[in-house]
């Protein structure tokens, strides 16, 4: 049977692992692979492919990024694009495809399943927002990378008395922020999934260095993170899925914090750099255990499931559920943080 393998949405750290498994085990059960360039659009008109081999995906391991490329394609923005889908599924003789993405990408991968589409998914996101997985390849990366910036800040922060806030990723979801604003040792972590109170984030910083002998705080903040006027949009076009560009809430309270304190305060935005550059050796092994499962699951006509991590098992869960609603931080995580604050 040949089977198509995409990479869509951003670009995430771990992808090649994921891809160089699914080929490896593959073709031990006897599948021929497709790759499928620049995600759902390599399957509209005109369709893009490459045949994946054992050669072709060896030295991937370690690479960050994706050989096939990615999008943020939406075929059913597209007019007949899902049927265009279909039918070149159909022409190129392909039983099977395994969708590695995140929300969007398996929204996407959902709906075809529920045209007829043999279709099996693998949870892809640095943002951890994915319901039906414990964790996402590409998280584990993302928040070493932003722990290890928050490092850096505090030397400069603490030598020119200054608070800084760092703007981390996260559209609706905080795990990057939390995670490393504890792990990088910040003084106040502010997340999508709670209001911002500037007011209180002032004082929380006012007290630290009035009563703790300190000059200088470090503020995490995620993207989506929202002040009194919302998300901080950095552009007003939408992407093919409704989503805005954000950016810019880590200015936004790096001015209001020093318009109330009196603080000198910067804001540094992390941005790409999250997602770029190679995997974390947690992030290799987890693309390769998904990439293993989800060959299997294609072997087993396990279709419209999603390869997940539960516990330290890899399971399958039905792609319904893992796209159903997005995975956002509790209160007793986010609680570990604000006994930090201040």
């Amino acid at each position: 049977m040949k089977i198509a393998v995409l990479t869509g949405g951003g670009d995430c750290p771990g992808l090649n692992a994921v891809i160089r498994a699914v080929v490896r085990r593959g073709e031990q059960q006897g599948l021929e692979i497709m790759g499928v360039r620049e995600g759902w659009r390599g399957l509209m008109d005109p369709p893009l492919h490459d045949r994946l081999t054992r050669q072709a995906t060896s030295g991937i391991l370690h690479l960050g990024g994706t050989i096939l490329g990615t999008s943020r394609t939406n075929p059913f923005k597209n007019p007949g694009g899902a049927e265009m889908v279909l039918r070149n599924l159909a022409t190129l003789n392909v039983g099977g495809v395994v969708a590695i993405g995140g929300e969007d990408t398996l929204g996407v991968a959902t709906k075809l399943h529920r045209m007829g589409v043999n279709v099996v998914g693998v949870p892809k996101t640095i943002d951890n927002d994915l319901s039906g997985t414990d964790l996402t390849f590409g998280f584990d990366t993302a928040v070493q990378i932003a722990t290890d910036a928050i490092d850096r800040l505090h030397s400069t922060a603490e030598s020119h008395n200054r608070v800084i806030v760092c703007e981390v990723m996260g559209r609706h979801a905080g795990w990057i922020a939390v995670h490393s604003g504890i792990a990088g040792g910040a003084d106040v972590v502010l997340i999508p999934e709670k209001p911002v109170d500037i007011a209180s984030v002032c004082e929380h910083i006012e007290r630290r260095h009035r009563t703790r002998g300190v000059n200088f705080s470090i503020v995490v903040v995620a993207e989506g993170a929202k002040l009194g006027g919302g998300e901080a949009k950095a552009g007003a076009r939408l992407d093919e899925f409704g989503h805005v560009r954000l950016g810019g809430i880590g200015q936004q309270v790096a001015e209001l914090i020093e318009k109330a304190t009196g603080f000198e305060t910067r804001a540094t935005v992390l941005g790409h750099i999250q997602r770029g550059g190679t995997p974390t050796a947690f992030d290799r092994v987890l693309g390769t255990r998904f990439g293993v499962h989800a060959a299997d699951m294609v072997a087993q006509k396990e279709w419209g499931r999603m390869a997940a991590l539960r516990g330290n098992q890899i399971v399958s869960v039905p792609l319904a559920e893992a796209t159903a609603k997005l995975k956002t931080v509790d209160d007793a995580f986010y609680g570990v943080a604000e006994i930090f604050f201040g």
